[in-house]
């Protein structure tokens, strides 16, 4: 019987940024359709693991055996690869907060933009797929605002909204609640639940462990470029593993499906 190759599966990646390994030998593999959070301190190289998934990093050729698959595959089309994964990031937010409506930013991911252009041909059903994830996502109010205009958190769920016009099977998302306000994480932690049980299978990066929503059962956690634990968030979200991670002494708390740490 066949089954579906990993949505992504690293053999002994390394990535070299400078004269520095920020990923080093790095072994894993995660399944199409899991909900899994990359945890790890700031520096640790989650965010360049994001990178090499999305293939704007590439690994450091070695002699050793090493492999980089996506899918199954290791060569894509950047623009179909991007559209298959969803990747939501703070490089993308960065871009798209522009003197742009929230709706043209939408319609703008089938094109792999910022903004829609006058050599762009928008369809019927490009217009009708982005209003539809608008009102997925819960922000059919702003579609003629711009980016520049509304809330951190908004704008974090256009930008979400973008990645979905192609219906991905997966949305990577780079610390997606950096810099919301306590409720706008909280909105935000619940349209990632309402997506999660729709079928759509979230990787997110992050450093803080209540933006790991209960969908998530599974951690891989990152330190100096190494991968320092994988498993069950019942194993990995323990005072001893976060203490070692984050190289501080924790106190863990769980409440309501969320972990907390003191």
């Amino acid at each position: 019987m066949a089954t579906d190759p990993p949505l992504i599966e690293f053999q002994n990646v390394t990535v070299r940024r400078g004269s520095r390994d920020v990923l080093d030998g790095v072994t894993l593999s995660i399944a199409q359709g899991e909900n899994v959070a990359i945890l790890g301190p700031n520096g640790s190289g989650k965010s360049t693991l994001v990178k090499a998934i999305a293939r704007d990093l590439c690994p450091v050729c070695k002699p050793e055996p090493w492999s980089l698959r996506i899918l199954g595959s290791d060569r894509w089309d950047l623009f179909d690869l991007r559209n298959r994964l969803g990747l939501v990031s703070n490089d993308w937010m960065r871009m798209c907060t522009r003197d742009y409506s929230a709706f043209e930013i939408v319609l703008s991911g089938f094109f792999g933009s910022v903004g829609v252009w006058p050599n762009h041909a928008v369809s019927a059903e490009m217009r009708r797929k982005a209003r539809e994830v608008l009102e997925l996502l819960e922000i059919p109010h702003l579609a003629e605002r711009t980016t520049e205009e509304v809330s951190s958190g908004e704008a974090r769920r256009i930008l979400i909204a973008r990645a979905l016009v192609h219906d991905p099977q997966t949305l990577i998302l780079d610390e997606p609640a950096s810099s919301l306000d306590l409720r706008a994480a909280r909105e935000l932690r619940e349209i990632l639940r309402k997506l999660a049980a729709g079928g759509i299978g979230i990787v997110m990066v992050t450093h803080h462990l209540p933006d790991i929503i209960p969908e998530m059962r599974r951690v891989v956690a990152i330190r100096d470029g190494h991968i320092h634990g994988d498993g069950p968030k019942e194993r990995l979200l323990t005072a001893a593993t976060l203490g070692g991670l984050f190289g501080i002494p924790v106190e863990v708390l769980k409440r309501g499906g969320y972990y907390h740490v003191l």
